[in-house]
This record gives structure tokens, sequence and C-alpha cells, in this order.
């Protein structure tokens, strides 16, 4: 695989594979198997408070000597508490999405933190180029969990990315497939980032009930959501389905917040609730075929990417 790039140096990692930090999926024992398998392994702080983030670091610092980072949506009322947490235990590189980087980039620099943001627009990459990112994900509208509103695909955002800023691009949302990382790097990404495939492997922390969903869904089988309040793409079940037709009915913001309520996504990923939940994943899940562990998934994917490249070098 292609392994000597801006970002591989940057993380000191060995392939340009990075493991989304996901919430309630994310946790040390899946960040150190993907760091340990060379790519780059992310706690998901999302769904955890300060001192359990603590605990994960920890954990992830004893199961791996390599790179790791962490994820901090930003828009978390203890988002401050979250990052206080990660420059005490000299978590050397963050990642942050759902919020504006600028307000923390300065305290972060200093401690000489890697930041990358989230990002679904050009007009969100060129600021957080200007304030100080080191990269950016430009993650398109396949992707599980929550989107970027103006619904851009990957294939149309990374080359404009790309076009658009200096600082590399890790591509993301929809990839499960090596084929998939050979077409983003032509399309200038220098890194992947892969929720849904990480989500379903034997190291990730959700039910199997969730990861069995990922592995019997097809390609029509997600949904977007809740564009009043944050949008969002999730396996179809009952409680999907509700909310698009809630949606359809014109159910106002409040109305909308009210049907999601702040433990849908547990239920659905953690504690593998198939009916009510809310479970999380990209329209990459059409594409996972079995739970594996995070190894076999990089041996997969790497597969995959070479003999792509192989076939069109022919």
């Amino acid at each position: 695989m292609k392994t000597t790039n801006r970002l591989t140096f940057l993380f000191n990692i060995q392939h340009p594979i990075i493991q989304a930090g996901m919430v309630w999926v994310s946790g040390w024992k899946l960040a150190s198997a993907v760091s340990n398998a060379g790519g780059l392994g992310l706690i998901g702080a999302g769904s955890m408070k300060p001192e359990l983030l603590r605990e994960h670091i920890q954990k992830c610092k004893a199961a791996t000597e390599k790179s790791f980072g962490v994820n901090i949506p930003l828009l978390r009322k203890d988002a401050e508490d979250l990052i206080a947490v990660t420059k005490q235990e000299k978590v050397e590189i963050i990642f942050t999405s759902a919020g504006h980087p600028g307000r923390h980039i300065e305290k972060l620099k200093s401690n000489n933190i890697k930041v990358v943001h989230v990002v679904s627009n050009i007009k969100q990459a060129m600021k957080a180029e200007e304030v100080g990112c080191d990269a950016i994900v430009g993650e398109g509208v396949e992707a599980g969990g929550h989107n970027g509103g103006d619904e851009i695909t990957t294939l149309c955002l990374i080359p404009q990315l790309v076009d658009a800023v200096k600082i590399p691009v890790i591509a993301a949302g929809g990839i499960a497939d090596g084929r998939q990382i050979a077409a983003v790097f032509c399309l200038g990404a220098e890194a992947v980032q892969i929720g849904t495939l990480f989500a379903s492997t034997v190291e990730s922390s959700a039910h199997e009930n969730y990861k069995r969903k990922i592995v019997e869904a097809k390609d029509g089988d997600t949904v977007l959501s809740f564009r009043k309040v944050a949008l969002m793409r999730m396996l179809k079940n009952e409680f999907a389905i509700k909310a698009v037709q809630a949606e359809t009915k014109g159910l106002s913001k409040e109305e909308m917040i009210s049907f999601l309520d702040h433990k849908r996504e547990m239920k659905g990923i953690f504690e593998g609730d198939e009916i009510n939940g809310a479970m999380e994943a990209g329209q990459s899940s059409g594409l996972v075929k079995e739970i594996l562990t995070v190894q076999q998934v990089f041996d997969k994917l790497i597969n995959e990417y070479v003999a792509t490249i192989q076939k069109w070098l022919l």
C-alpha cells in the first residue's frame, strides 16, 4: 500500500488507514488494535465522560506502543474537559468534529498536539486550514452517523477539497473496500478514514446485534433523517422509518429533538435494540459481508488495494 506521504509521516503510521472515532464503538480495544495493525486508531470520546476517557487512554497506551488519537465532538458541553484530559494524558493526536476548531487550536498546538478537523464542504475546510489544523477529514454524506447538511458525496467532495486547501485531505464516507481506497487516492486524498467496517469488527465495543445488522444490510438499507436537528444516517429499522415519516409530516425541530432523545444511539449501537435504537451506519454497510478481526480487515483492504493498482498498471 501507499505508505509514504505527508499523513503517514505526520501520524507516524505504516498504512494511511484511520479508524473513525465513533460513539459506543471506538474504545481502547478497537483503537489499539487498529494502531497495532499499522493504521491510526481513534478513541471516540463522544460517548464518554472525562474520567472514562482517561481510563480508555491509559488502557490504550498499555495495549499499544504505536500512535493513536482521540476524536472529540466540539459541540459537547464538556468538550473543554475532554480536551483537558487528552492534554493531561499527553495524547499527541486529536480529531475534532461538530464545531469550530479555532476556539481550541491555540491550547492544543501549544501542547504539540496534531489537530485534524472533520469537514463536509469547502468553506469549513478553508476555515480549518486558516486556524492552523494539520489536516482535514472530508466526509461525504455516505457516512454513518451525523453528516453535513449540504449532502455532498465523497466522490464529489474530495477533489474539490484537494484543490481548495494545501494541508492533507483524508477521505471518509462510504469506504469499506481497497478499491475505494485506490479511487480516493487518485482523487488526491492521502489517507482514508473508515467507520462502519471497523464498527463491525470483533474488537468493536458495539453490541453483537448491531454488528449483525451491518453484515445483513444491503445497498439500500440506510436512511437519512433529522435534517432539522443534525442530519443522521442509520440502518433501517422501526425507529428509523418512524423518524423519516415524522420528518415528512413536517415536525418542528423541537419535536424532532424530542423524538430522537439522547439515548437512541446508545440503545441501538451499545445495547443492540434493533427496534427502538438509532443504529448509525454508512452506505458502506452493503460492502460488509462478515465480522472480522481488525487485522483481517487490514489484510483484506491492503490486498484489494494492491490488486486494483496492479490491474490498472498493466
